[in-house]
């Protein structure tokens, strides 16, 4: 076979294989302005467009919540300053296969003058070794590093590599955003999608726009007629929609807090119901707990934020159905305490302090001990 046919053979296969692949793939942006959300980011004046833009982008640490777009964010910076990119997984990569690549990309700036992005899914699970094995060649500038996480980097990334890189925080997918990413979705499948469908799979994302198409296929296979209905939507996400509405959602919540802040137990417990009932995700529920724990109980009561935070861990560990018991032992607690502003007054008055031009430096007697520029004290000296 000629080299041409084998280049229009690999080309089909692609097609072919693009064809089979998972909405959320296929929908992948290619080009800057083809990203949904992160206009913190990559909005007209953000940082990191600007960086891309001027190739003047150096490693960095893409940090935030499933499906907010960073290995997307990653795979649109290679195509845009047109270097090499590749993926190593920080689950099954050890040390051996880290230096293969860096091997392959010296040679590859050598001989073709190309540089490489290096996309590092999951850093956090990278050990020591692993990390420190990227070190040199991320400091000499022979890669770009781009590691993916959702764990907090100054806690899961060693301090040498992170004080190499930019960390950068995603957000979480806006409603508006989904909405927009589902509308494409839906016409790049040539079928129509009715509001309270897409409205129901909005919420349910929790901003996780991979969710969400994945939901939306689901729902599309699910009806025979090119057109989501609301049932189809329910069955995609095995939820009902009890009637949730585009704001029913945020009116839920609302009356979930304002009800646990008048102490009104039975409400609460309702209002929980109500979400659970309806899909919510129970680790959103478990979130707005523990700030409610601060926020409006604090010091009042210190054990809630406890409970709250075992109410949480205990949706990770069990999860739903079960998990209701969790979650409704946390409302009751939270109901029954009595409230405090306190946590939220303290904080509110330093911060004004802070950004009102109060002093920044550190008094002498609260300095750090080991600090270069601690005044040195002679030793005391006692009597014989």
């Amino acid at each position: 076979m000629s080299e041409h046919n084998q280049d229009l053979f690999s080309q089909a296969a692609l097609d072919k294989l693009r064809e089979q692949a998972p909405l959320a793939a296929r929908l992948r942006p290619r080009t800057l302005n083809d990203i949904v959300g992160q206009r913190h980011l990559l909005g007209a004046e953000g940082p990191l467009r600007r960086l891309i833009e001027t190739d003047r982008l150096s490693s960095i640490i893409l940090w935030g919540p499933p499906g907010t777009g960073k290995t997307t964010i990653a795979e649109v910076i290679a195509t845009v300053t047109q270097r090499e990119f590749v993926r190593l997984s920080a689950v099954t990569s050890g040390v051996k296969d880290v230096r293969e690549v860096l091997e392959a990309a010296r040679a590859r700036l050598g001989e073709r003058h190309r540089r490489t992005i290096v996309f590092v899914d999951e850093i956090h699970r990278f050990n020591a070794a692993q990390q420190d094995s990227l070190l040199p060649a991320v400091e000499a500038g022979l890669i770009t590093l781009i590691g993916a996480t959702t764990e907090n980097p100054f806690f899961e990334v060693n301090a040498p590599l992170r004080s190499r890189s930019t960390l950068l925080r995603l957000e979480s997918i806006s409603d508006t955003d989904i909405a927009l990413l589902l509308q494409r979705g839906v016409q790049a499948e040539g079928v129509v999608i009715d509001d309270d469908a897409l409205w129901l799979i909005v919420q349910r994302s929790g901003g996780d726009a991979r969710q969400a198409l994945t939901s939306l296929e689901v729902a599309i296979a699910l009806s025979t007629d090119d057109r989501v209905q609301l049932v189809h939507a329910e069955g995609a996400l095995a939820t009902s929609a009890l009637r949730y509405g585009r704001n029913d959602h945020y009116d839920v919540v609302s009356a979930l807090i304002k009800s646990m802040r008048a102490s009104d137990e039975t409400s609460a417990l309702f209002w929980l119901a109500r979400m659970i009932e309806a899909g919510d995700d129970p680790r959103f529920i478990a979130r707005r707990l523990i700030v409610f724990a601060s926020e409006d109980v604090g010091l009042a009561d210190a054990s809630s934020l406890t409970t709250a935070v075992a109410a949480a861990q205990a949706v990770e560990h069990v999860g739903l159905p079960e998990a209701r018991y969790n979650l409704a032992h946390a409302v009751m607690h939270l109901s029954r305490a009595h409230k405090s502003r306190d946590v939220v007054d303290a904080i509110t008055s330093a911060r004004d302090a802070l950004l009102g031009g109060a002093s920044i430096e550190v008094p002498e007697h609260l300095r750090d001990g080991n600090s270069p520029h601690e005044s040195v004290i002679p030793p005391r000296r006692y009597a014989q």
